[in-house]
């Protein structure tokens, strides 16, 4: 079974920083896209930013130039750097990651998601 833990979460000043991590683990065969969204209160859940097997990178305009999506295959880990936190950043972040396990009899491909994280900006 696929589990996506997240970490890094927490209380941050307006203008610092915070790296969020999400792990992902179980009987993995191959993880392609994977992204991280966030959800405000009272708001949809948006993309933040997203990242291939390749590297190639996506970032909602928002965030463009402040965060910044990494991954590391070998650790089957993607992470959010967070720079120059402002309030309007406060939110539940989730991971999500399109992988490919073993259910038993085949190896489906499958969206999943993590738990979530709270991140809050105070001013």
């Amino acid at each position: 079974q696929v589990q996506l833990v997240e970490s890094g979460g927490g209380l941050v000043q307006a203008g610092g920083s915070r790296r969020l991590s999400c792990a992902a683990s179980g009987s993995i065969y191959s993880i392609d896209a994977m992204a991280w969204y966030r959800q405000a209160p009272g708001k949809q859940r948006e993309l933040v930013a997203s990242i291939t097997s390749g590297g190639s990178t996506h970032y909602a305009d928002s965030v463009k130039g402040r965060f910044t999506i990494s991954r590391d295959n070998a650790k089957n880990t993607v992470y959010l750097q967070m720079n120059t936190l402002k309030p309007e950043d406060t939110a539940v972040y989730y991971c999500n990651a399109n992988i490919t396990s073993w259910d038993g009899s085949s190896w489906p491909s499958s969206s999943y998601w993590g738990q979530g994280t709270q991140v809050t900006v105070s001013s």
